[in-house]
């Protein structure tokens, strides 16, 4: 009985390392000079807490934390490119996945790294 709790502990570990670290085919990492180069015809997105976002974020971003996505997901056309980025890239993902999902968005990516791999222009509130 004890090994198929261990399996089971084990397959979930399993999953959730995968999950986490395998990127989804419908969700294009960028890295900064590919982001640079389209951002600006896209609708780009700080899935951040509004304290991360305050404190410094890509010029021309709108804050729409992940937190928050569910309820503003309304806020994002499905007919443009969107432009995700958060601190490391694992909750832009995770917004992908969701827009993906519940909204149908088709063009979707984010920035490899995340903000802090940034060295690109930021504007601070």
């Amino acid at each position: 009985m004890e090994w198929i709790l261990w399996g089971i502990m084990l397959g979930l570990l399993a999953f959730i390392i995968v999950k986490r670290f395998i990127k989804p085919k419908y969700l294009t990492e960028l890295t900064q000079d590919d982001f640079i180069k389209g951002y600006r015809k896209a609708q780009l997105i700080d899935v951040r807490e509004p304290k991360e976002y305050d404190g410094g974020h890509i010029l021309g971003a709108r804050n729409i934390p992940l937190s928050q996505l569910k309820q503003r997901m309304n806020e994002i056309r499905t007919d443009q490119p969107v432009y995700l980025y958060c601190q490391s890239g694992a909750r832009s993902r995770q917004a992908a996945e969701v827009l993906k999902k519940k909204r149908g968005c088709e063009d979707l990516h984010h920035l490899k790294g995340g903000f802090k791999k940034w060295t690109g222009k930021i504007k601070k509130k």
